[in-house]
């Protein structure tokens, strides 16, 4: 049986629609809470999928939350192996961190809907499914980071063009939230209340945006994971 580890930072931010996904092809899920857990006994070559969840640190943070320097390195050894890794949000800026690359605060914050501008590689890649003509993309960071040295740019906005790019054999990463369940978001609406106020962003906007692009989103993300998972032959 396929195992999936998920390493979660909050607990509202999950793995979303590919939770189902999982479940249709009778793979096991696992969440690790990454703030808290014992990183010693953890075997970074063990699952066969690893997932990187997101969450309203700093990859670069290290001096504030300390999980963070075992986490980098549980993500640094998973890479030299070149084993199938997905990033998302923070996941994304930690594995560009963990491939050297610099993670640092974006020209503004990216909070709501809009769609992504694919690269002609994103354009082959199952990213298709999430073309601006397909779905608007939901975004929510802060934070944005360089191209690691190897990685091929998939997608990218106005505001932050690295958004998406794969690296080796099976890695791929987002800083945006392909994953995202509409109705979770209400969740996000108050975990994040805080930031939101102080970005001056609406939730009511939000959430009239959430009901006009989430359907599609959810449809279009399940077509581009499952074209992945499809070729990781795992």
């Amino acid at each position: 049986m396929v195992k999936v580890t998920a390493l979660r930072h909050v607990a509202f931010e999950d793995a979303g629609i590919l939770e189902g996904l999982f479940a249709q092809r009778g793979w096991t899920l696992d969440y690790v809470e990454a703030p808290v857990t014992d990183w010693k006994p953890l075997d970074p070559l063990a699952p066969d999928l690893l997932v990187v969840l997101g969450g309203p640190i700093g990859a670069y943070e290290e001096h504030l939350y300390p999980f963070l320097n075992p986490e980098l390195a549980f993500i640094k050894a998973r890479l030299a192996a070149d084993r199938p890794t997905l990033g998302l949000c923070l996941g994304a800026q930690l594995i560009a961190r963990a491939l050297g690359a610099a993670v640092y605060p974006g020209p503004e914050k990216e909070i709501g809907w809009k769609p992504l501008m694919l690269t002609a590689a994103g354009v082959a890649s199952p990213l298709r499914h999430v073309a601006a003509e397909h779905a608007f993309m939901f975004h929510w960071h802060g934070d944005t980071f360089d191209l690691p040295e190897g990685a091929t740019l998939l997608a990218g906005t106005e505001v932050c063009p690295h958004q998406a790019f794969t690296w080796g054999k099976a890695t791929l990463a987002f800083q945006c939230h392909p994953e995202v369940r509409a109705h979770d978001l209400e969740k996000w609406f108050v975990g994040h209340a805080v930031e939101m106020g102080a970005a001056h962003v609406s939730v009511r906007h939000l959430r009239d945006d959430t009901r006009r692009y989430g359907a599609a989103l959810e449809h279009q993300g399940a077509r581009l994971f499952n074209e992945w998972l499809d070729a990781l032959k795992i």
